[in-house]
């Protein structure tokens, strides 16, 4: 299991199996050995080895990147169904996604990372992908889509993304960077946040370094408790789960570049 999303509007959890290649549901009192609900799995499916999954409980979706594509499904989609869309990335289009995903209903905004198919000006030093932040339409689909803003290059330190989340109310972009995940205790490990209007070669509004100080060393999830205003980030150098006052991103709202 390498993800796991709640819905509090259905109640239910949604967790992705790689090695079945299937997204499965179960009710959120679930308890023991209890079977899922639901499972999204088979042929029609076009499912791979997925990895992460993002709720939409607004237009009651589920989406989720598959190797160079990013597929939605019906929240309440069972057995071997095709996806409601693809969206699909690839040398074509210049773009391919990573497994971060979140999505902003309000702005109606899908948003992934990935890198940059083919030569830029940016080059990664870890060379790994993961290096860009891609922002679409919501509904966009087919084999020729390019994003509509791309959030890349040197001043935004942005070299591995490993999980993102989004907070619609305020058109933020959070996401942490785990950099390499083979490497004990990685450089330029930091937890960022863009405004969902942001393009191009800039730097974060607001970003936390993974450094001793800060007592976080190797991000990878990442998560937001608006009712206390926190943002919640797992370490998986420290195997804990972390808890920082964050009021700006809460109290603030992002504005499209005049």
């Amino acid at each position: 299991m390498h993800d796991i999303r709640y819905s509090p509007k259905r109640d239910e959890i949604f967790v992705t199996n790689p090695f079945a290649q299937a997204i499965l549901t179960f009710s959120g009192d679930s308890s023991g050995n209890k079977p899922p609900i639901r499972i999204i799995q088979g042929p029609k499916t076009q499912l791979g080895g997925i990895d992460t999954v993002e709720i939409d409980d607004v237009n009651n979706e589920l989406l989720i990147p598959d190797g160079n594509d990013v597929v939605a499904f019906p929240i309440a989609a069972n057995g071997d169904v095709a996806p409601l869309r693809t969206l699909q990335g690839g040398d074509k289009v210049g773009w391919e996604p990573g497994s971060g995903i979140a999505v902003d209903p309000v702005h109606n905004f899908l948003v992934t990372d990935g890198t940059i198919t083919g030569k830029d000006d940016y080059v990664n030093p870890h060379r790994g992908g993961r290096d860009s932040i891609f922002i679409f339409d919501r509904t966009a689909q087919g084999d020729n889509v390019k994003p509509l803003r791309t959030i890349r290059g040197a001043k935004t330190g942005i070299m591995g993304i490993r999980q993102m989340q989004v907070w619609p109310k305020g058109g933020w972009i959070i996401i942490s960077q785990i950099t390499d995940g083979g490497i004990a205790i990685p450089d330029g490990t930091f937890v960022g946040v863009w405004s969902i209007f942001d393009n191009g070669n800039i730097p974060p509004r607001w970003r936390i370094d993974g450094k001793a100080t800060n007592i976080m060393l190797k991000p990878r999830g990442v998560t937001l408790n608006p009712t206390h205003k926190e943002l919640i980030v797992s370490d998986m150098r420290l195997n804990s789960v972390l808890t920082f006052a964050f009021p700006e991103i809460f109290d603030q709202v992002a504005r499209p570049s005049q």
